[in-house]
């Protein structure tokens, strides 16, 4: 299953060489580059790629290996190194063999999804999962940098915050998550300048917000984004100006709620959820949400299968996640399938429904009387 794993992003990233469709690629390394050269990090550069970038200033030190190598070779060990974080991290989870490579299998497709795209969404997954396993295996320290690199980078890396609640020492979570947050804040510094990196900041809040308000906008976005509950919901009931309040604030308060039940922190089928369901949330949650930043959910979905495989049921929606969630972005389907699940954000159905089985059992069910995993994180 490794091996195909590699195989997988190997050929996905030699196919988009071969087509010279790599212009994610190109943003990310200029992120680098204009950082050095103090030059604005959200603004247009036609002359350089399309688009724009959206991820924050921190995210040039992680680039900064593969930008300073000859585009080829940088983009394809990219790919790869994102592919190896999030293998990396799987097989690292507290579940047995058998189960991390039912994990990887579940996440493959979008594996490959977000690496023909020469995405980040491969890595930030790994940060979340890697965040988890080390307060697990009390390392608060370094769980943190995972914590706070997700949140400096992209924002989704925030959600891991929840597991301070697992954390066996809150204060020195507290204190590394605020160290790590302040190296992170201030090392582009480094390359750059303190006034400089401090307004890129500035900058970085305005072109998430406009960004924002395309991504709701199915006309400017081309239904490529808000991919979500709430972009479901726009979509399917005409009704473009749905606020998402009306589904964050419920959502926030299901997620929340359940951790109040202190004495199932003791089970590890009870973390794991919560994992899943973070994994989950911060993309069907999210109207940046695209079709490449699945690998996240369906990781998650792959935790929520091998925790509660024993259900009849749970084998009917994990094929109702693979067929509507991964494949339906992939050549396997239809033109007309495709376009039909991307016009009603119809990718966020499974997950979502996904998503409100590991509520209902974080809220009622007693994890005592559930299959644990077979071994703890090493």
């Amino acid at each position: 299953m490794v091996l195909i794993w590699f195989g997988m992003a190997l050929i996905a990233a030699l196919v988009q060489l071969s087509t010279h469709s790599y212009r994610n690629y190109l943003i990310y390394k200029g992120v680098f580059w204009h950082l050095i050269s103090r030059q604005n990090l959200f603004a247009e550069y036609p002359n350089e790629y399309l688009d724009t970038n959206h991820y924050g200033p921190a995210f040039s030190l992680f680039i900064a290996p593969f930008a300073l190598l000859p585009d080829r070779l940088g983009l394809v060990l990219w790919c790869l190194a994102n592919a190896w974080m999030l293998q990396y991290a799987i097989r690292k989870l507290p579940v047995g063999e058998t189960q991390q490579l039912m994990i990887l299998a579940i996440a493959a497709i979008e594996m490959m999804t977000a690496t023909h795209n020469v995405q980040f969404n491969t890595m930030l997954t790994s940060w979340i999962v890697l965040a988890f396993i080390l307060v697990e295996n009390k390392k608060d320290f370094w769980a943190c940098l995972f914590i706070a690199a997700g949140f400096f980078v992209k924002l989704y890396g925030i959600g891991a915050i929840l597991f301070f609640l697992f954390s066996k020492d809150k204060i020195k979570f507290i204190g590394s998550f605020i160290f790590w947050c302040m190296i992170l804040f201030c090392l582009p510094m480094l390359f750059s300048s303190p006034s400089f990196v401090v307004h890129s900041y500035s900058d970085w809040y305005h072109s998430l917000v406009d960004k924002n308000i395309k991504n709701e906008d199915v006309m400017a976005s081309g239904g490529w984004q808000d991919i979500s509950v709430m972009g479901m919901i726009r979509r399917i009931t005409h009704h473009p100006y749905f606020n998402n309040l009306y589904v964050l604030l419920p959502a926030t308060f299901l997620i929340l709620t359940p951790l109040v039940r202190l004495k199932q922190y003791h089970f590890i089928a009870f973390r794991l959820s919560y994992l899943a369901i973070i994994l989950i949330s911060v993309v069907i949650f999210s109207s940046s949400a695209e079709s490449s930043t699945y690998v996240l959910p369906m990781t998650g979905v792959g935790i929520w299968y091998v925790l509660n495989r024993e259900h009849r049921a749970s084998h009917y929606l994990l094929g109702f996640a693979m067929v509507l969630t991964s494949l339906s972005s992939t050549d396997f389907v239809p033109r007309k399938w495709n376009h039909l699940v991307r016009r009603f954000s119809l990718k966020a159905l499974p997950c979502f429904f996904v998503w409100l089985w590991l509520i209902r059992d974080v809220f009622i069910k007693d994890f005592s009387h559930s299959i644990q995993p077979v071994h703890e994180a090493g």
